[in-house]
């Protein structure tokens, strides 16, 4: 399973409730669109963590590698190498 298949699934599920792909954008601002909190911002994080083997500083916490699964993603990607 792809990454952006993980992340998006984790998503729908946790936080849109459905498993229908279709009602998430990739390219949509999860925080903008009401999906998210930053309590949800923090969960992702550790679903990340646990999920890719990866770890999240302080300032990776960002809009720009968190706040749509497209900018997720490309996060895990960078990260991975």
């Amino acid at each position: 399973m792809s990454v952006e298949a993980k992340v998006r699934g984790y998503i729908l599920e946790n936080f849109l409730f459905t498993d229908d792909q279709s009602a998430l954008d990739g390219s949509v601002s999860l925080l903008e669109n009401g999906t998210m909190d930053s309590t949800g911002v923090l969960e992702v994080i550790n679903f990340l963590e646990e999920e890719f083997g990866i770890s999240v500083a302080d300032e990776e916490m960002i809009p720009e590698n968190l706040e749509s699964v497209d900018n997720i993603v490309a996060f895990v990607a960078r990260k991975k190498g």
